[in-house]
């Protein structure tokens, strides 16, 4: 695996794995849809893409004196499915809303990224314990390898190569 691949996350099936046609790749990737996990997997048509998975995380209201806040994640990932090569071109987009005040108001901010990579995001409150110290206390955690992972595995498992796009088109 070269410095490119490492950098968009691209990974390769095993060597010699007979890849599968791309429609039964399509039903499996559909079949990682289960009323137990925080994502859909659906067409992509809407989004330029052959498939989308999305997972939108809605993360514990904080409160401070005078405002209230709330944090919302959206991950996307738009594939394409390249029969020729055989390969998924993936690329993963997010962004977050923040509303503020009350009555809230919507702010959305400037961490809107594209890429391979992996996010990673939590959030600590803050509060004193019975000894009187202060303790940090996770109240949010989110990676996105929870929503990478099943869809890179089941492309790998099909004998198709998972490929990072970060610039141009899928």
């Amino acid at each position: 695996m070269g410095f490119f691949d490492k950098l968009t996350g691209t990974k390769h099936p095993e060597a010699g794995a007979a890849p599968r046609p791309a429609g039964e790749l399509r039903t499996a990737l559909l079949g990682l849809n289960r009323p137990d996990v925080p994502y859909v997997i659906a067409d992509g048509a809407a989004h330029g893409a052959d498939l989308v998975a999305e997972w939108r995380i809605d993360e514990p209201a904080w409160q401070h004196v005078f405002v209230q806040s709330r944090l919302t994640h959206a991950i996307r990932i738009r594939m394409r499915l390249a029969e020729d090569v055989p390969e998924v071109r993936a690329v993963q987009e997010q962004w977050e809303v923040t509303r503020v005040g009350n009555p809230p108001r919507l702010r959305t901010s400037a961490t809107y990224g594209r890429g391979g990579g992996r996010t990673i995001s939590r959030q600590y409150t803050l509060r004193r314990g019975e000894s009187g110290r202060l303790e940090a206390t996770e109240s949010f955690s989110f990676d996105s390898a929870q929503l990478t992972d099943p869809l890179r595995n089941t492309a790998l498992a099909s004998g198709w190569t998972w490929r990072g796009v970060i610039f141009g088109k899928l």
